[in-house]
């Protein structure tokens, strides 16, 4: 797994005459430190989730594919064991079951359109219409449970077939929502505003802006610094030009997502501070960079969160169990491990089940399973 490039350590070391830190010191170092730590595990999760997308396509998937053509074989087996004589009605009843079940799954997931003639034969319905109806049903359930969840109204007549139909419509919807919600919000806030403000309201919002102004002073003074010692535009050297460049295209781009500890390490990388500077930062300045730190700390938390959860819904897996770049390649390996031994039976099945009398005691084993009421997991 590759790792980040070597970044310069920013911790608050402490001085000769000060052998403790203090409260804000100590917090801007576990703040950097949760920082770092966050950004790499998110940079390794999104390196290891490209390359499992990756592997998935040229490791599983061919797999997959060639498990999907032993089942069609079975279907075909199935149907012409359907048509011979010596199976009695019961086995022939079971035939059916697995016919429908199998060959509906591969048409409808692998493409196997080839299949349709024989899941019709045994569907008077045919597999469009049976298709289509499932698909109904599951649209009907989900907009049950839309209307429960979101609180709701589907218009009358509203296109809502397919997945990606209902999403967009309950998006629209929940903006909508969200919209009128965020115009109630301002109308009452102007209304609030006309009211007379007590004078603590007032020191509250003069203190609020204050804060909010000082936490901008302090990225934008860091960025100016840097601006100053590195604009390319007075540079008659060609080569320290294009170096600058580069350079303010980094500076630039950490400005621009508030990224303090970015601005800090590039102050750090070109000699334009050293450590002290860092040790003899001012409490007040301390309070707004713990303050900008902890906000990157939170997207960073999130944008973990939301990966994780990303790749739980792709996998299928539980999120601890596609939590770090260990557990996604654990999962793809015992997901491909599996599906061989699947083949390898299944391969082993063909063969044998073209022996009507082995074919026939494994019949006996079968049990049509009773419908199970529809669930949620079913859609998934």
């Amino acid at each position: 797994m590759a790792t980040q490039p070597q970044q310069h350590i920013i911790q608050i070391g402490t001085k000769k005459q000060q052998a403790v830190l203090s409260k804000p010191q100590k917090e801007f170092n576990r703040l950097i430190r949760k920082i770092e730590t966050l950004g790499q595990s998110l940079h390794d999760l999104r390196e290891a989730a490209q390359h499992i997308q990756q592997r998935v396509q040229t490791d599983y998937r061919p797999l997959l594919e060639q498990y999907s053509r032993f089942r069609a074989d079975m279907v075909r087996i199935f149907d012409r064991a359907y048509e011979q004589k010596e199976y009695t009605k019961t086995e022939k009843k079971k035939l059916v079951d697995l016919i429908q079940k199998i060959a509906f799954e591969l048409i409808d997931t692998q493409g196997m359109d080839d299949l349709k003639p024989i899941y019709d034969k045994y569907d008077p319905d045919g597999f469009d219409q049976t298709n289509a109806e499932s698909d109904q049903q599951t649209a009907d359930l989900m907009r049950e449970m839309m209307e429960s969840m979101f609180g709701i109204q589907f218009e009358e007549g509203v296109d809502v077939s397919d997945p990606q139909k209902m999403t967009a419509y309950v998006q629209e919807q929940l903006a909508q929502r969200e919209a009128a919600e965020t115009e109630r919000r301002q109308q009452t806030a102007e209304r609030k505003a006309q009211k007379p403000k007590t004078e603590k309201q007032q020191e509250r919002e003069a203190k609020k802006l204050a804060e909010e102004r000082n936490i901008t002073k302090a990225v934008r003074t860091l960025y100016l610094d840097l601006v100053k010692a590195f604009h390319p535009d007075r540079e008659p050297d060609d080569a320290e030009k294009e170096r600058k460049t580069e350079i303010m295209h980094r500076v630039t781009e950490a400005y621009e997502k508030s990224d303090l500890l970015a601005l800090l390490r590039l102050q750090l990388e070109f000699e334009h501070i050293d450590q002290s500077h860092l040790e003899s930062l001012a409490e007040e300045q301390l309070k707004y960079y713990n303050k900008i730190l902890r906000q990157q700390a939170q997207e960073l938390d999130d944008a973990f969160f939301t990966l994780q959860n990303d790749l739980a819904a792709m996998t299928g897996k539980p999120a601890f169990a596609v939590s770090s770049p260990i557990a996604l390649e654990f999962s793809l390996n015992s997901d491909i491990a599996q599906l061989k031994r699947d083949i390898k039976q299944i391969k082993a099945d063909v063969k044998a089940f073209a022996e009507p009398a082995i074919l026939k005691q494994w019949l006996k084993t079968y049990r049509i399973p009773k419908p199970d009421e529809f669930s949620f997991f079913d859609l998934m």
